[in-house]
């Protein structure tokens, strides 16, 4: 059974900083291609960014430069270090493994940016 399970969300002051993690079981973690999503209220799911097997990374250009991602592979964990968070960035959270047409998802954390 594949479980992928986020933690880290929160409510964060404009320009504050979070670490999301997400921890893999019930699959080959190091040959997944993981990613992180996240969902405003009422607008559609967005990929924000993508680690491959290899540490090839992308991101979504509203977040470069201020977005990271990052996997540990003996963990089974990818993480996503959120700095300069804007109002915009509030959302739920959801990680990803294998492409989200046919991969697994976890249940998502809330991320609140907010004065």
């Amino acid at each position: 059974q594949v479980q992928l399970g986020e933690s880290g969300g929160g409510l964060v002051q404009p320009g504050g900083s979070l670490r999301l993690s997400c921890a893999a079981s019930g699959i080959i973690f190091s040959l997944y291609t993981m990613g992180w999503y996240r969902q405003a209220p009422g607008k559609q799911r967005e990929l924000v960014a993508v680690i491959s097997s290899s540490k090839w990374t992308n991101y979504v250009d509203s977040v470069k430069g201020r977005f990271t991602i990052s996997r540990d592979n003996a963990k089974n964990t990818v993480y996503l270090q959120m700095n300069s968070l804007k109002p915009e960035d509030t959302a739920v959270y959801y990680c990803n493994a294998g492409g989200s047409s046919k991969g697994y998802w976890g249940q998502g954390t809330q991320v609140t940016v907010s004065s």
